[in-house]
Formats: structure tokens, C-alpha cells, sequence
């Protein structure tokens, strides 16, 4: 997930710590054969260059480095920490994904669900500028909002989970909902409940994401100078529709 300056979350900051609790690499196996799936489609056989931008805990990442080499960024130093814990031979940076420009080019960028921090149009555009920099001819960008306008539920959502590693225990309960419709933004409150040993400790964090409609992401990522598909990506627990967008330099 990528952290930008529009808000402090306390998950990627002080929280991070928790993070291998919350979010365990074997979750995202499933998930990161559709990444695979379309870089081989695009770029063909190879052990191709990639760059993740908003790599967050690298647990997305760490089922596509045994096939291709990589480059992650993230504006979150302790997030960072359990990428290179988990990921220690890929290059890791720190750096704002509208923002960073590493003086190099890749054969793909990738931007998995951090891009749901990106706010409003300007936001989108100058990430999806940034990956477009560091992509050469025939190069390859691949992102995954989580939710986009039409897919975003009526009403406000709860979901939960409870994650046990040795005597440590995690509770985590999110309560996702849209404060004004009108705007392109909605908020996640989540809940932490952490027990290790007898203790229990209770922790509030709160998340503003990005909203917008299919056809934004569609048209923003063109005008950027890609030719973008989006792909089905039934990757959900709660099983809401979702796209993979999959784009070439034009």
C-alpha cells in the first residue's frame, strides 16, 4: 500500500510493526498470478525488469521476484523495513509515486491497491506520468484500484478478521463508507485490537481513499500516453467486481 502526504496513517507509520500480522505474504498468492499472467502476456518470456510503485510490505511483490527482477518505492520508511525483510534482493527506495523519478527505465511499472491513496484526477495524472517515465518503448503499466464508482458498495460495509501468530493475536475490523458522495473520496476507520500474552490493546486508524469511475481511470491512463485494457480480477473475499488495468506505451 503506498503512503502519500495527503494524510498520516498510522499503519504504515507507527503501526507498521503489526503489519506481517495484518497482511501475510501467503495472502496474496492467488492474487499475484493475475500479475504474472499479464506481464508474460505483454512482455513474453524473460527475466524482465520491474518497478512496484507504493510497494508497501512487498507481500504482492515477493511471489513475482523469482521471475523477474525488481525495483520498489514507497514513501513509508517502516513499510519499507518489511519489504526488505521479505524482499532483501530487490532495490528498495524511498519516494512519493507522483513524485520520484529514479533516472532510469523499466520493461513494466506496477501499482498495486496503494494507488487507492491517490485523492482527486491530479493525483492520478501525475502517477500515471510517473510511471510512464520510467518506461521505455513497449513498455508495460499494470494497476489495481479496489474499488471504482461503480463498484463501490450503497452503504456503509464491515468487514473482519483475526490473525495468531505465536501468542501474538490481531483483531482487525474496518467500517469502510463514502462521508459525501459527491466527492471522490471515501474513508476507512479500522479497529485494532492486538493481545500479546494476557494484554490487549486497542488502536484506531484512519485511511481516506480515492473514488472515481471506470472511465476515469480509462481516460487518465490514455491521456498519459498508454493504450489500457482492463482485465477481470475476481480477487475479492466479498467477492465485488473488480479489474486488473493492463497498459502499453503507445
Amino acid at each position: 500500500m503506498p503512503k502519500v502526504p495527503h494524510q498520516r496513517t498510522r499503519m504504515y507509520h507507527e503501526l507498521a510493526h503489526l503489519w506481517t500480522l495484518i497482511s501475510a505474504p501467503e495472502d496474496y498468492a492467488a492474487e499475484a498470478e493475475y500479475w504474472r499472467a499479464a506481464l508474460r502476456d505483454k512482455l513474453g518470456p524473460g527475466r524482465h525488469h520491474v518497478l512496484e510503485l507504493g510497494v508497501g510490505g512487498g507481500n504482492n511483490l515477493s511471489h513475482l521476484t523469482g521471475e523477474f527482477d525488481a525495483t520498489a518505492v514507497d514513501l513509508s520508511e517502516r513499510m519499507l523495513a518489511n519489504s526488505i525483510r521479505l524482499n532483501p534482493g530487490v532495490d528498495h527506495h524511498v519516494g512519493d509515486m507522483r513524485t520520484v523519478r529514479l533516472g532510469r527505465t523499466f520493461d513494466a511499472v506496477l501499482i498495486h491497491d496503494a494507488i487507492a491513496y491517490m485523492l482527486s484526477e491530479d493525483d492520478l495524472r501525475r502517477t500515471f506520468a510517473t510511471a510512464r517515465a520510467h518506461l521505455g518503448p513497449a513498455g508495460v503499466f499494470i494497476t489495481a484500484p479496489d474499488w471504482y464508482r461503480e463498484t463501490f458498495p450503497s452503504g456503509p460495509s464491515v468487514s473482519s478478521n483475526i490473525k495468531r501468530r505465536n501468542d501474538e493475536e490481531l483483531c482487525f475490523v474496518e467500517y469502510l463508507h463514502d462521508p459525501d458522495p459527491a466527492d471522490t473520496t471515501v474513508e476507512s476507520i479500522f479497529l485494532l485490537m492486538f493481545k500479546e500474552g494476557e494484554e490487549v490493546r486497542v488502536e484506531e486508524d484512519r485511511h481516506t481513499t480515492g473514488l472515481f469511475p471506470v472511465d476515469t481511470w480509462l481516460s487518465l491512463i490514455t491521456e498519459a500516453g498508454f493504450a489500457v485494457e482492463k482485465r477481470p480480477y475476481p480477487v475479492h473475499d466479498d467477492g465485488h467486481e473488480a479489474y486488473l488495468l493492463v497498459a502499453v506505451v503507445q
